[in-house]
Order: structure tokens, then sequence, then C-alpha cells
């Protein structure tokens, strides 16, 4: 059950960033042979990714736990994939991406979707150099963090090189099991939350 929901989500973010990336525009410069990130491959791209989930991830405060879960690639593009393993409360889960929605509007992402819904809250965003970038709660109330990148250069992609900050899993990585004094409190904190998308 665990496995086919991963799958389902999977499936559901890849369709909804493709669709995000479709009407930005950036697939149709793919379609029409010209790259839409020029002298960029699928290896820079996937480095670039890593670099915007470190930065994001590097503002939430306490700290929380992730891993990194896959890499896919499309016929031009790749999507990284990370498993947030901290226990983030269903009270905190708008302060969480409150923290993310800031940051991303502070560096100039456009904030394409915020969804407030209770059980599997999201937001989307789109980088300056045509990235997506979201945050999402699924099953068990887990985070999941993803970034696809625009149209690049066809080239082999290698695992990222920094370590996660969580323990390694054998297999299936788990639902989340990291207790934190802040993130998995029963209260909300006083403070701005997302704001939902029209």
């Amino acid at each position: 059950m665990r496995h086919m929901m991963q799958t389902i989500r999977l499936a559901c973010a890849t369709a909804v960033a493709g669709a995000l990336l479709a009407g930005c525009g950036l697939v149709g410069g793919a379609e029409n042979g010209k790259r839409a990130v020029v002298g960029m491959d699928m290896q820079g791209a996937a480095e670039r990714a890593d670099g915007m989930f470190y930065a994001t991830v590097g503002e939430i405060k306490p700290e929380i736990e992730w891993v990194h879960y896959t890499t896919t690639t499309g016929s031009c593009d790749v999507t990284r994939y990370w498993t947030v393993m901290t226990v983030v409360s269903e009270q905190r889960r708008g302060n969480f991406l409150g923290v993310v929605e800031r940051f991303w509007k502070a560096n100039d992402y456009r904030i394409d979707m915020v969804n407030p819904s209770k059980e599997m809250p999201e937001i989307i965003a789109t980088s300056k150099d045509g990235f997506g970038i979201s945050v999402m709660f699924g099953y068990k109330g887990q985070a999941f963090f993803e970034v696809t990148s625009p149209c690049v250069d066809k080239s082999k992609v290698a695992p990222p090189t920094k370590a996660a900050n969580g323990r390694t899993y054998e297999g299936e990585i788990p639902t989340p099991n990291v207790h934190s004094d802040f993130w998995s409190a029963g209260s909300p904190v006083p403070g701005p939350t997302p704001t939902p998308s029209p």
C-alpha cells in the first residue's frame, strides 16, 4: 500500500510539473528544437536542483531530517525528489509551508499554486531560470520536495553528492519517524502561513 501511494504521488507530481513547464513555454521551446536553458546539461540541471533544495531546507529552523528519494529524467529534463523524515504535525504544517513560501518569494521564485488542503497541503513555485520546485504533504503527513528542470542538453545524471542529513534506510523509505520538539508539537505557532491561491 505504501509503495502504491508513493507511485501514485510520483505520477501525479510529474504530471503537475509537466503541466506547469508546458504552461511556461519551456517545453514548447524544446519542441521547436531549441533548448530552454542554453549551455546546461542534465547533470548541471540536477546539481542546480540540489542547490535549490539545500538552500530551501537550510532556512527551515529547527532543522528537519531528510533523505534523498529518487531522480527521474525525461526527454530533456531532470527531476530530483527528497523525503522529509521529521514528523511535522498537522498543527505545524502551515508554519512549515509559510517558512518555505517566504524563502521562495525572497529569492524571486514565482508562486504558482498554494493548496491549503488540510490533508495534503502543497506549494508549487518556479525560479527565474525556469526550474519548478514544490513541497507537499502526503501519506501519513510526510513532506516531500521536488525540483524539475526546464529543457536542457541530454546527459548522464549522477546521484547527489551531498549526504542526506537523516539516517540511511535500506529499501523502502518509511513514513516520518523523527520527533522534533518544535515541528512535531500539537499546537500551531502564531505567525503567517501560506496564502491560498485564488
